[in-house]
């Protein structure tokens, strides 16, 4: 969607200068365990803890943190038991939002995240509210200094991605999920390194902001839901423009 890559980018480049390096590895210890808890310990037959134990690395993460966050998610360490709970409603201009965390405590969560909501002018909902919305893909951003088009196109779909869009300065791609990394490996071998490269959830529709005020309230409710310790991933349906996404300060 437009504005999506220039969030995704804003939101990559935060990642690699975050301060709270502690933050994010427990987030990323906590996604690497219930990966391996659902799907189990190999990352050949598990996408999901292919794409965790990625990301992992690209956070510089210590090879025996990732080892170990596996061990205790197939049982072989003792650790603390998590649970996946999603969250849905609805935020400001009436974008819908989708909060994905893994607890140890559910009460205490979403008693915190319906704090979260409140404070910034939105609303948590029922389950199924706004999920019909979206669907999980492989989501790969691409700067347009590294490729042309017709080039990148007849890359990606070759090594099995469903989908590119070209926005202002980026491309935007689209895989399976279980395809996300092999899409990734043929860009990287062919000299592509791509800004971006997660599973996410993709809206069927957006809701365009245009006003920079509700633009500031959007992203000041996802970056305090994404600063939260339980919360994995925020996903939402806005539609900003770059023009209005670089009026917004973000810190």
């Amino acid at each position: 969607m437009s504005g999506h890559s220039k969030w995704a980018s804003i939101k990559h480049k935060k990642a690699a200068t975050d301060a709270k390096k502690g933050q994010l590895y427990t987030k990323i210890i906590k996604e690497i365990t219930m990966a391996a808890r659902i799907g189990g310990g190999n990352p050949d037959t598990n996408a999901a803890l292919r794409v965790a134990i990625a990301k992992a690395r690209e956070a510089n993460m210590p090879s025996d943190n990732i080892k170990n966050a596996i061990k205790r998610g197939i049982g072989e360490l003792p650790g603390i038991t998590y649970e996946t709970v999603n969250y849905e409603g609805y935020g400001p201009g009436g974008v819908a939002i989708m909060v994905e965390a893994l607890t140890d405590n559910k009460n205490r969560t979403t008693a915190e995240l319906r704090n979260i909501f409140s404070k910034k002018g939105a609303n948590l909902a029922g389950a199924g509210s706004v999920s019909w919305m979206f669907s999980k893909k492989g989501y790969i951003l691409v700067d347009k200094s590294q490729s042309k088009e017709e080039e990148l196109m007849g890359i990606i779909l070759e090594a099995g991605a469903e989908d590119m869009k070209s926005s202002d300065n980026n491309y935007e791609i689209t895989t399976a999920v279980q395809d996300l990394e092999s899409v990734k490996k043929v860009l990287i071998e062919k000299g592509i390194i791509p800004q971006v490269a997660e599973m996410t959830m993709m809206p069927s529709s957006t809701v365009k902001i245009t006003a920079p005020e509700t633009a500031k309230q959007i992203l000041s409710l996802v970056e305090a839901l994404e600063e939260h310790e339980d919360v994995q991933q925020v996903y939402s349906n806005f539609d900003i423009p770059d023009e209005i996404l670089e009026l917004c300060s973000v810190s």
